[in-house]
């Protein structure tokens, strides 16, 4: 019964993180990546890095929410979540809301849960629990 509520607490967690994130992949294939390589070059980097948010948030989260090599799905993410910190959120980092709450929880949240089950891998009910 535990390992069946474990395996279950992983499966909520893949699929919740997993939509989530895809969400932004589907947007950013409905609506171009343009702002994210104007970023990129910003930060000297060549335009091209800006089509890694393709893997990201479309490649991760679909590996997530199948559960197949759910980790490197999560592992894309993580990175994906790094890259996100490092464009466009610097200047929040240190940032406390006026309801004391950090500027970026949600970014946080993506990218800690994405370590979460880098560790933890996806639970029985992935394709391959890998």
């Amino acid at each position: 019964m535990h390992n069946d509520l474990n395996d279950t607490g992983k499966l909520i967690l893949r699929l919740t993180l997993g939509i989530l994130i895809l969400l932004h992949g589907i947007a950013k294939l409905t609506h171009g990546i343009e702002p994210i390589e104007g970023m990129v070059t910003g930060m000297g980097m060549p335009a091209f890095f800006a089509y890694g948010v393709y893997v990201g948030e479309v490649a991760g989260p679909l590996l997530l929410i199948i559960g197949f090599y759910a980790r490197i799905g999560a592992a894309l993410i993580a990175i994906n979540m790094l890259f996100a910190l490092a464009l466009a959120h610097t200047s929040e980092l240190t940032i406390l809301t006026q309801t004391g709450g950090w500027a970026l929880e949600l970014q946080g949240m993506f990218l800690f849960t994405a370590v979460a089950l880098m560790v933890m891998g996806p639970g029985r009910y992935g394709a391959n629990q890998r």
